[in-house]
């Protein structure tokens, strides 16, 4: 009778041993679970959207550079400064004549007296196709006319692209007879070409050179 009753003990304890290790290994289980699926969502990569796309800037080199035009009114060639720059022959003129000085005339104020030993005069205007934008006009004067010799012998008016000099006189402005001086304006080209219009007061309008520098 005792056995019978130490063998049921003993099967009670091994039973319970048995739900016992069942609970753990499930609670095991399921922890493993969570913990998986806990590191799966911290682990997981955040999704970044795109940077937005930037154009890229144009190349300064890519842009074409604007030349600097220079036109040696009455000469028949090009003609190279003191400093390298070309000149280009006589052109973009309405009306008028050209004269050309003797190469050993020497004028003041100036490197370069070759710019001045030639002309146009009675000219009525001046055209010249240019991009448009800002550009610096340089016109070059000197009164190399023998009979001229003294202000008020030549006065004419020019106007450069809408801005008028009125009453010019080439001797009172440069201080005399073979002296150079140059005029600067600053334009605003919008029409796609540079118009100069000459006007007579006394004597013919003249002219020696013509500088068109672009404004960067």
């Amino acid at each position: 009778m005792k056995n019978i009753e130490r063998l049921i003990q003993l099967s009670r304890g091994s039973l319970i041993s048995a739900l016992a290790a069942s609970l753990l290994i499930g609670c095991q289980s399921n922890s493993h679970q969570s913990c998986g699926k806990t590191m799966a969502a911290t682990t997981a990569p955040a999704v970044v959207a795109p940077a937005p796309a930037v154009a890229a800037p144009v190349p300064a080199a890519s842009i074409p550079a604007r030349p600097a035009i220079r036109i040696d009114v009455g000469a028949t060639a090009p003609y190279t400064d003191s400093t390298g720059n070309i000149w280009l022959s006589d052109q973009g003129f309405a009306d008028g004549d050209t004269a050309e000085r003797g190469s050993d005339m020497q004028i003041a104020n100036t490197k370069d007296s070759g710019i001045y030993r030639t002309e146009r005069y009675g000219m009525t205007s001046f055209s010249y196709k240019l991009p448009n934008g800002k550009y610096t006009v340089k016109l070059h004067f000197a009164e190399t006319y023998e009979e001229i010799t003294g202000p008020g012998q030549r006065v004419f008016t020019f106007n450069v692209a809408g801005h008028e000099f009125k009453d010019f006189d080439v001797f009172a402005k440069a201080g005399g007879a073979k002296t150079a001086y140059v005029e600067t304006v600053n334009v605003d080209i919008t029409d796609g070409k540079l118009d100069i219009t000459f006007t007579t007061n006394v004597q013919s309008p003249e002219i020696n050179g013509i500088e068109i520098i672009p404004v960067l």
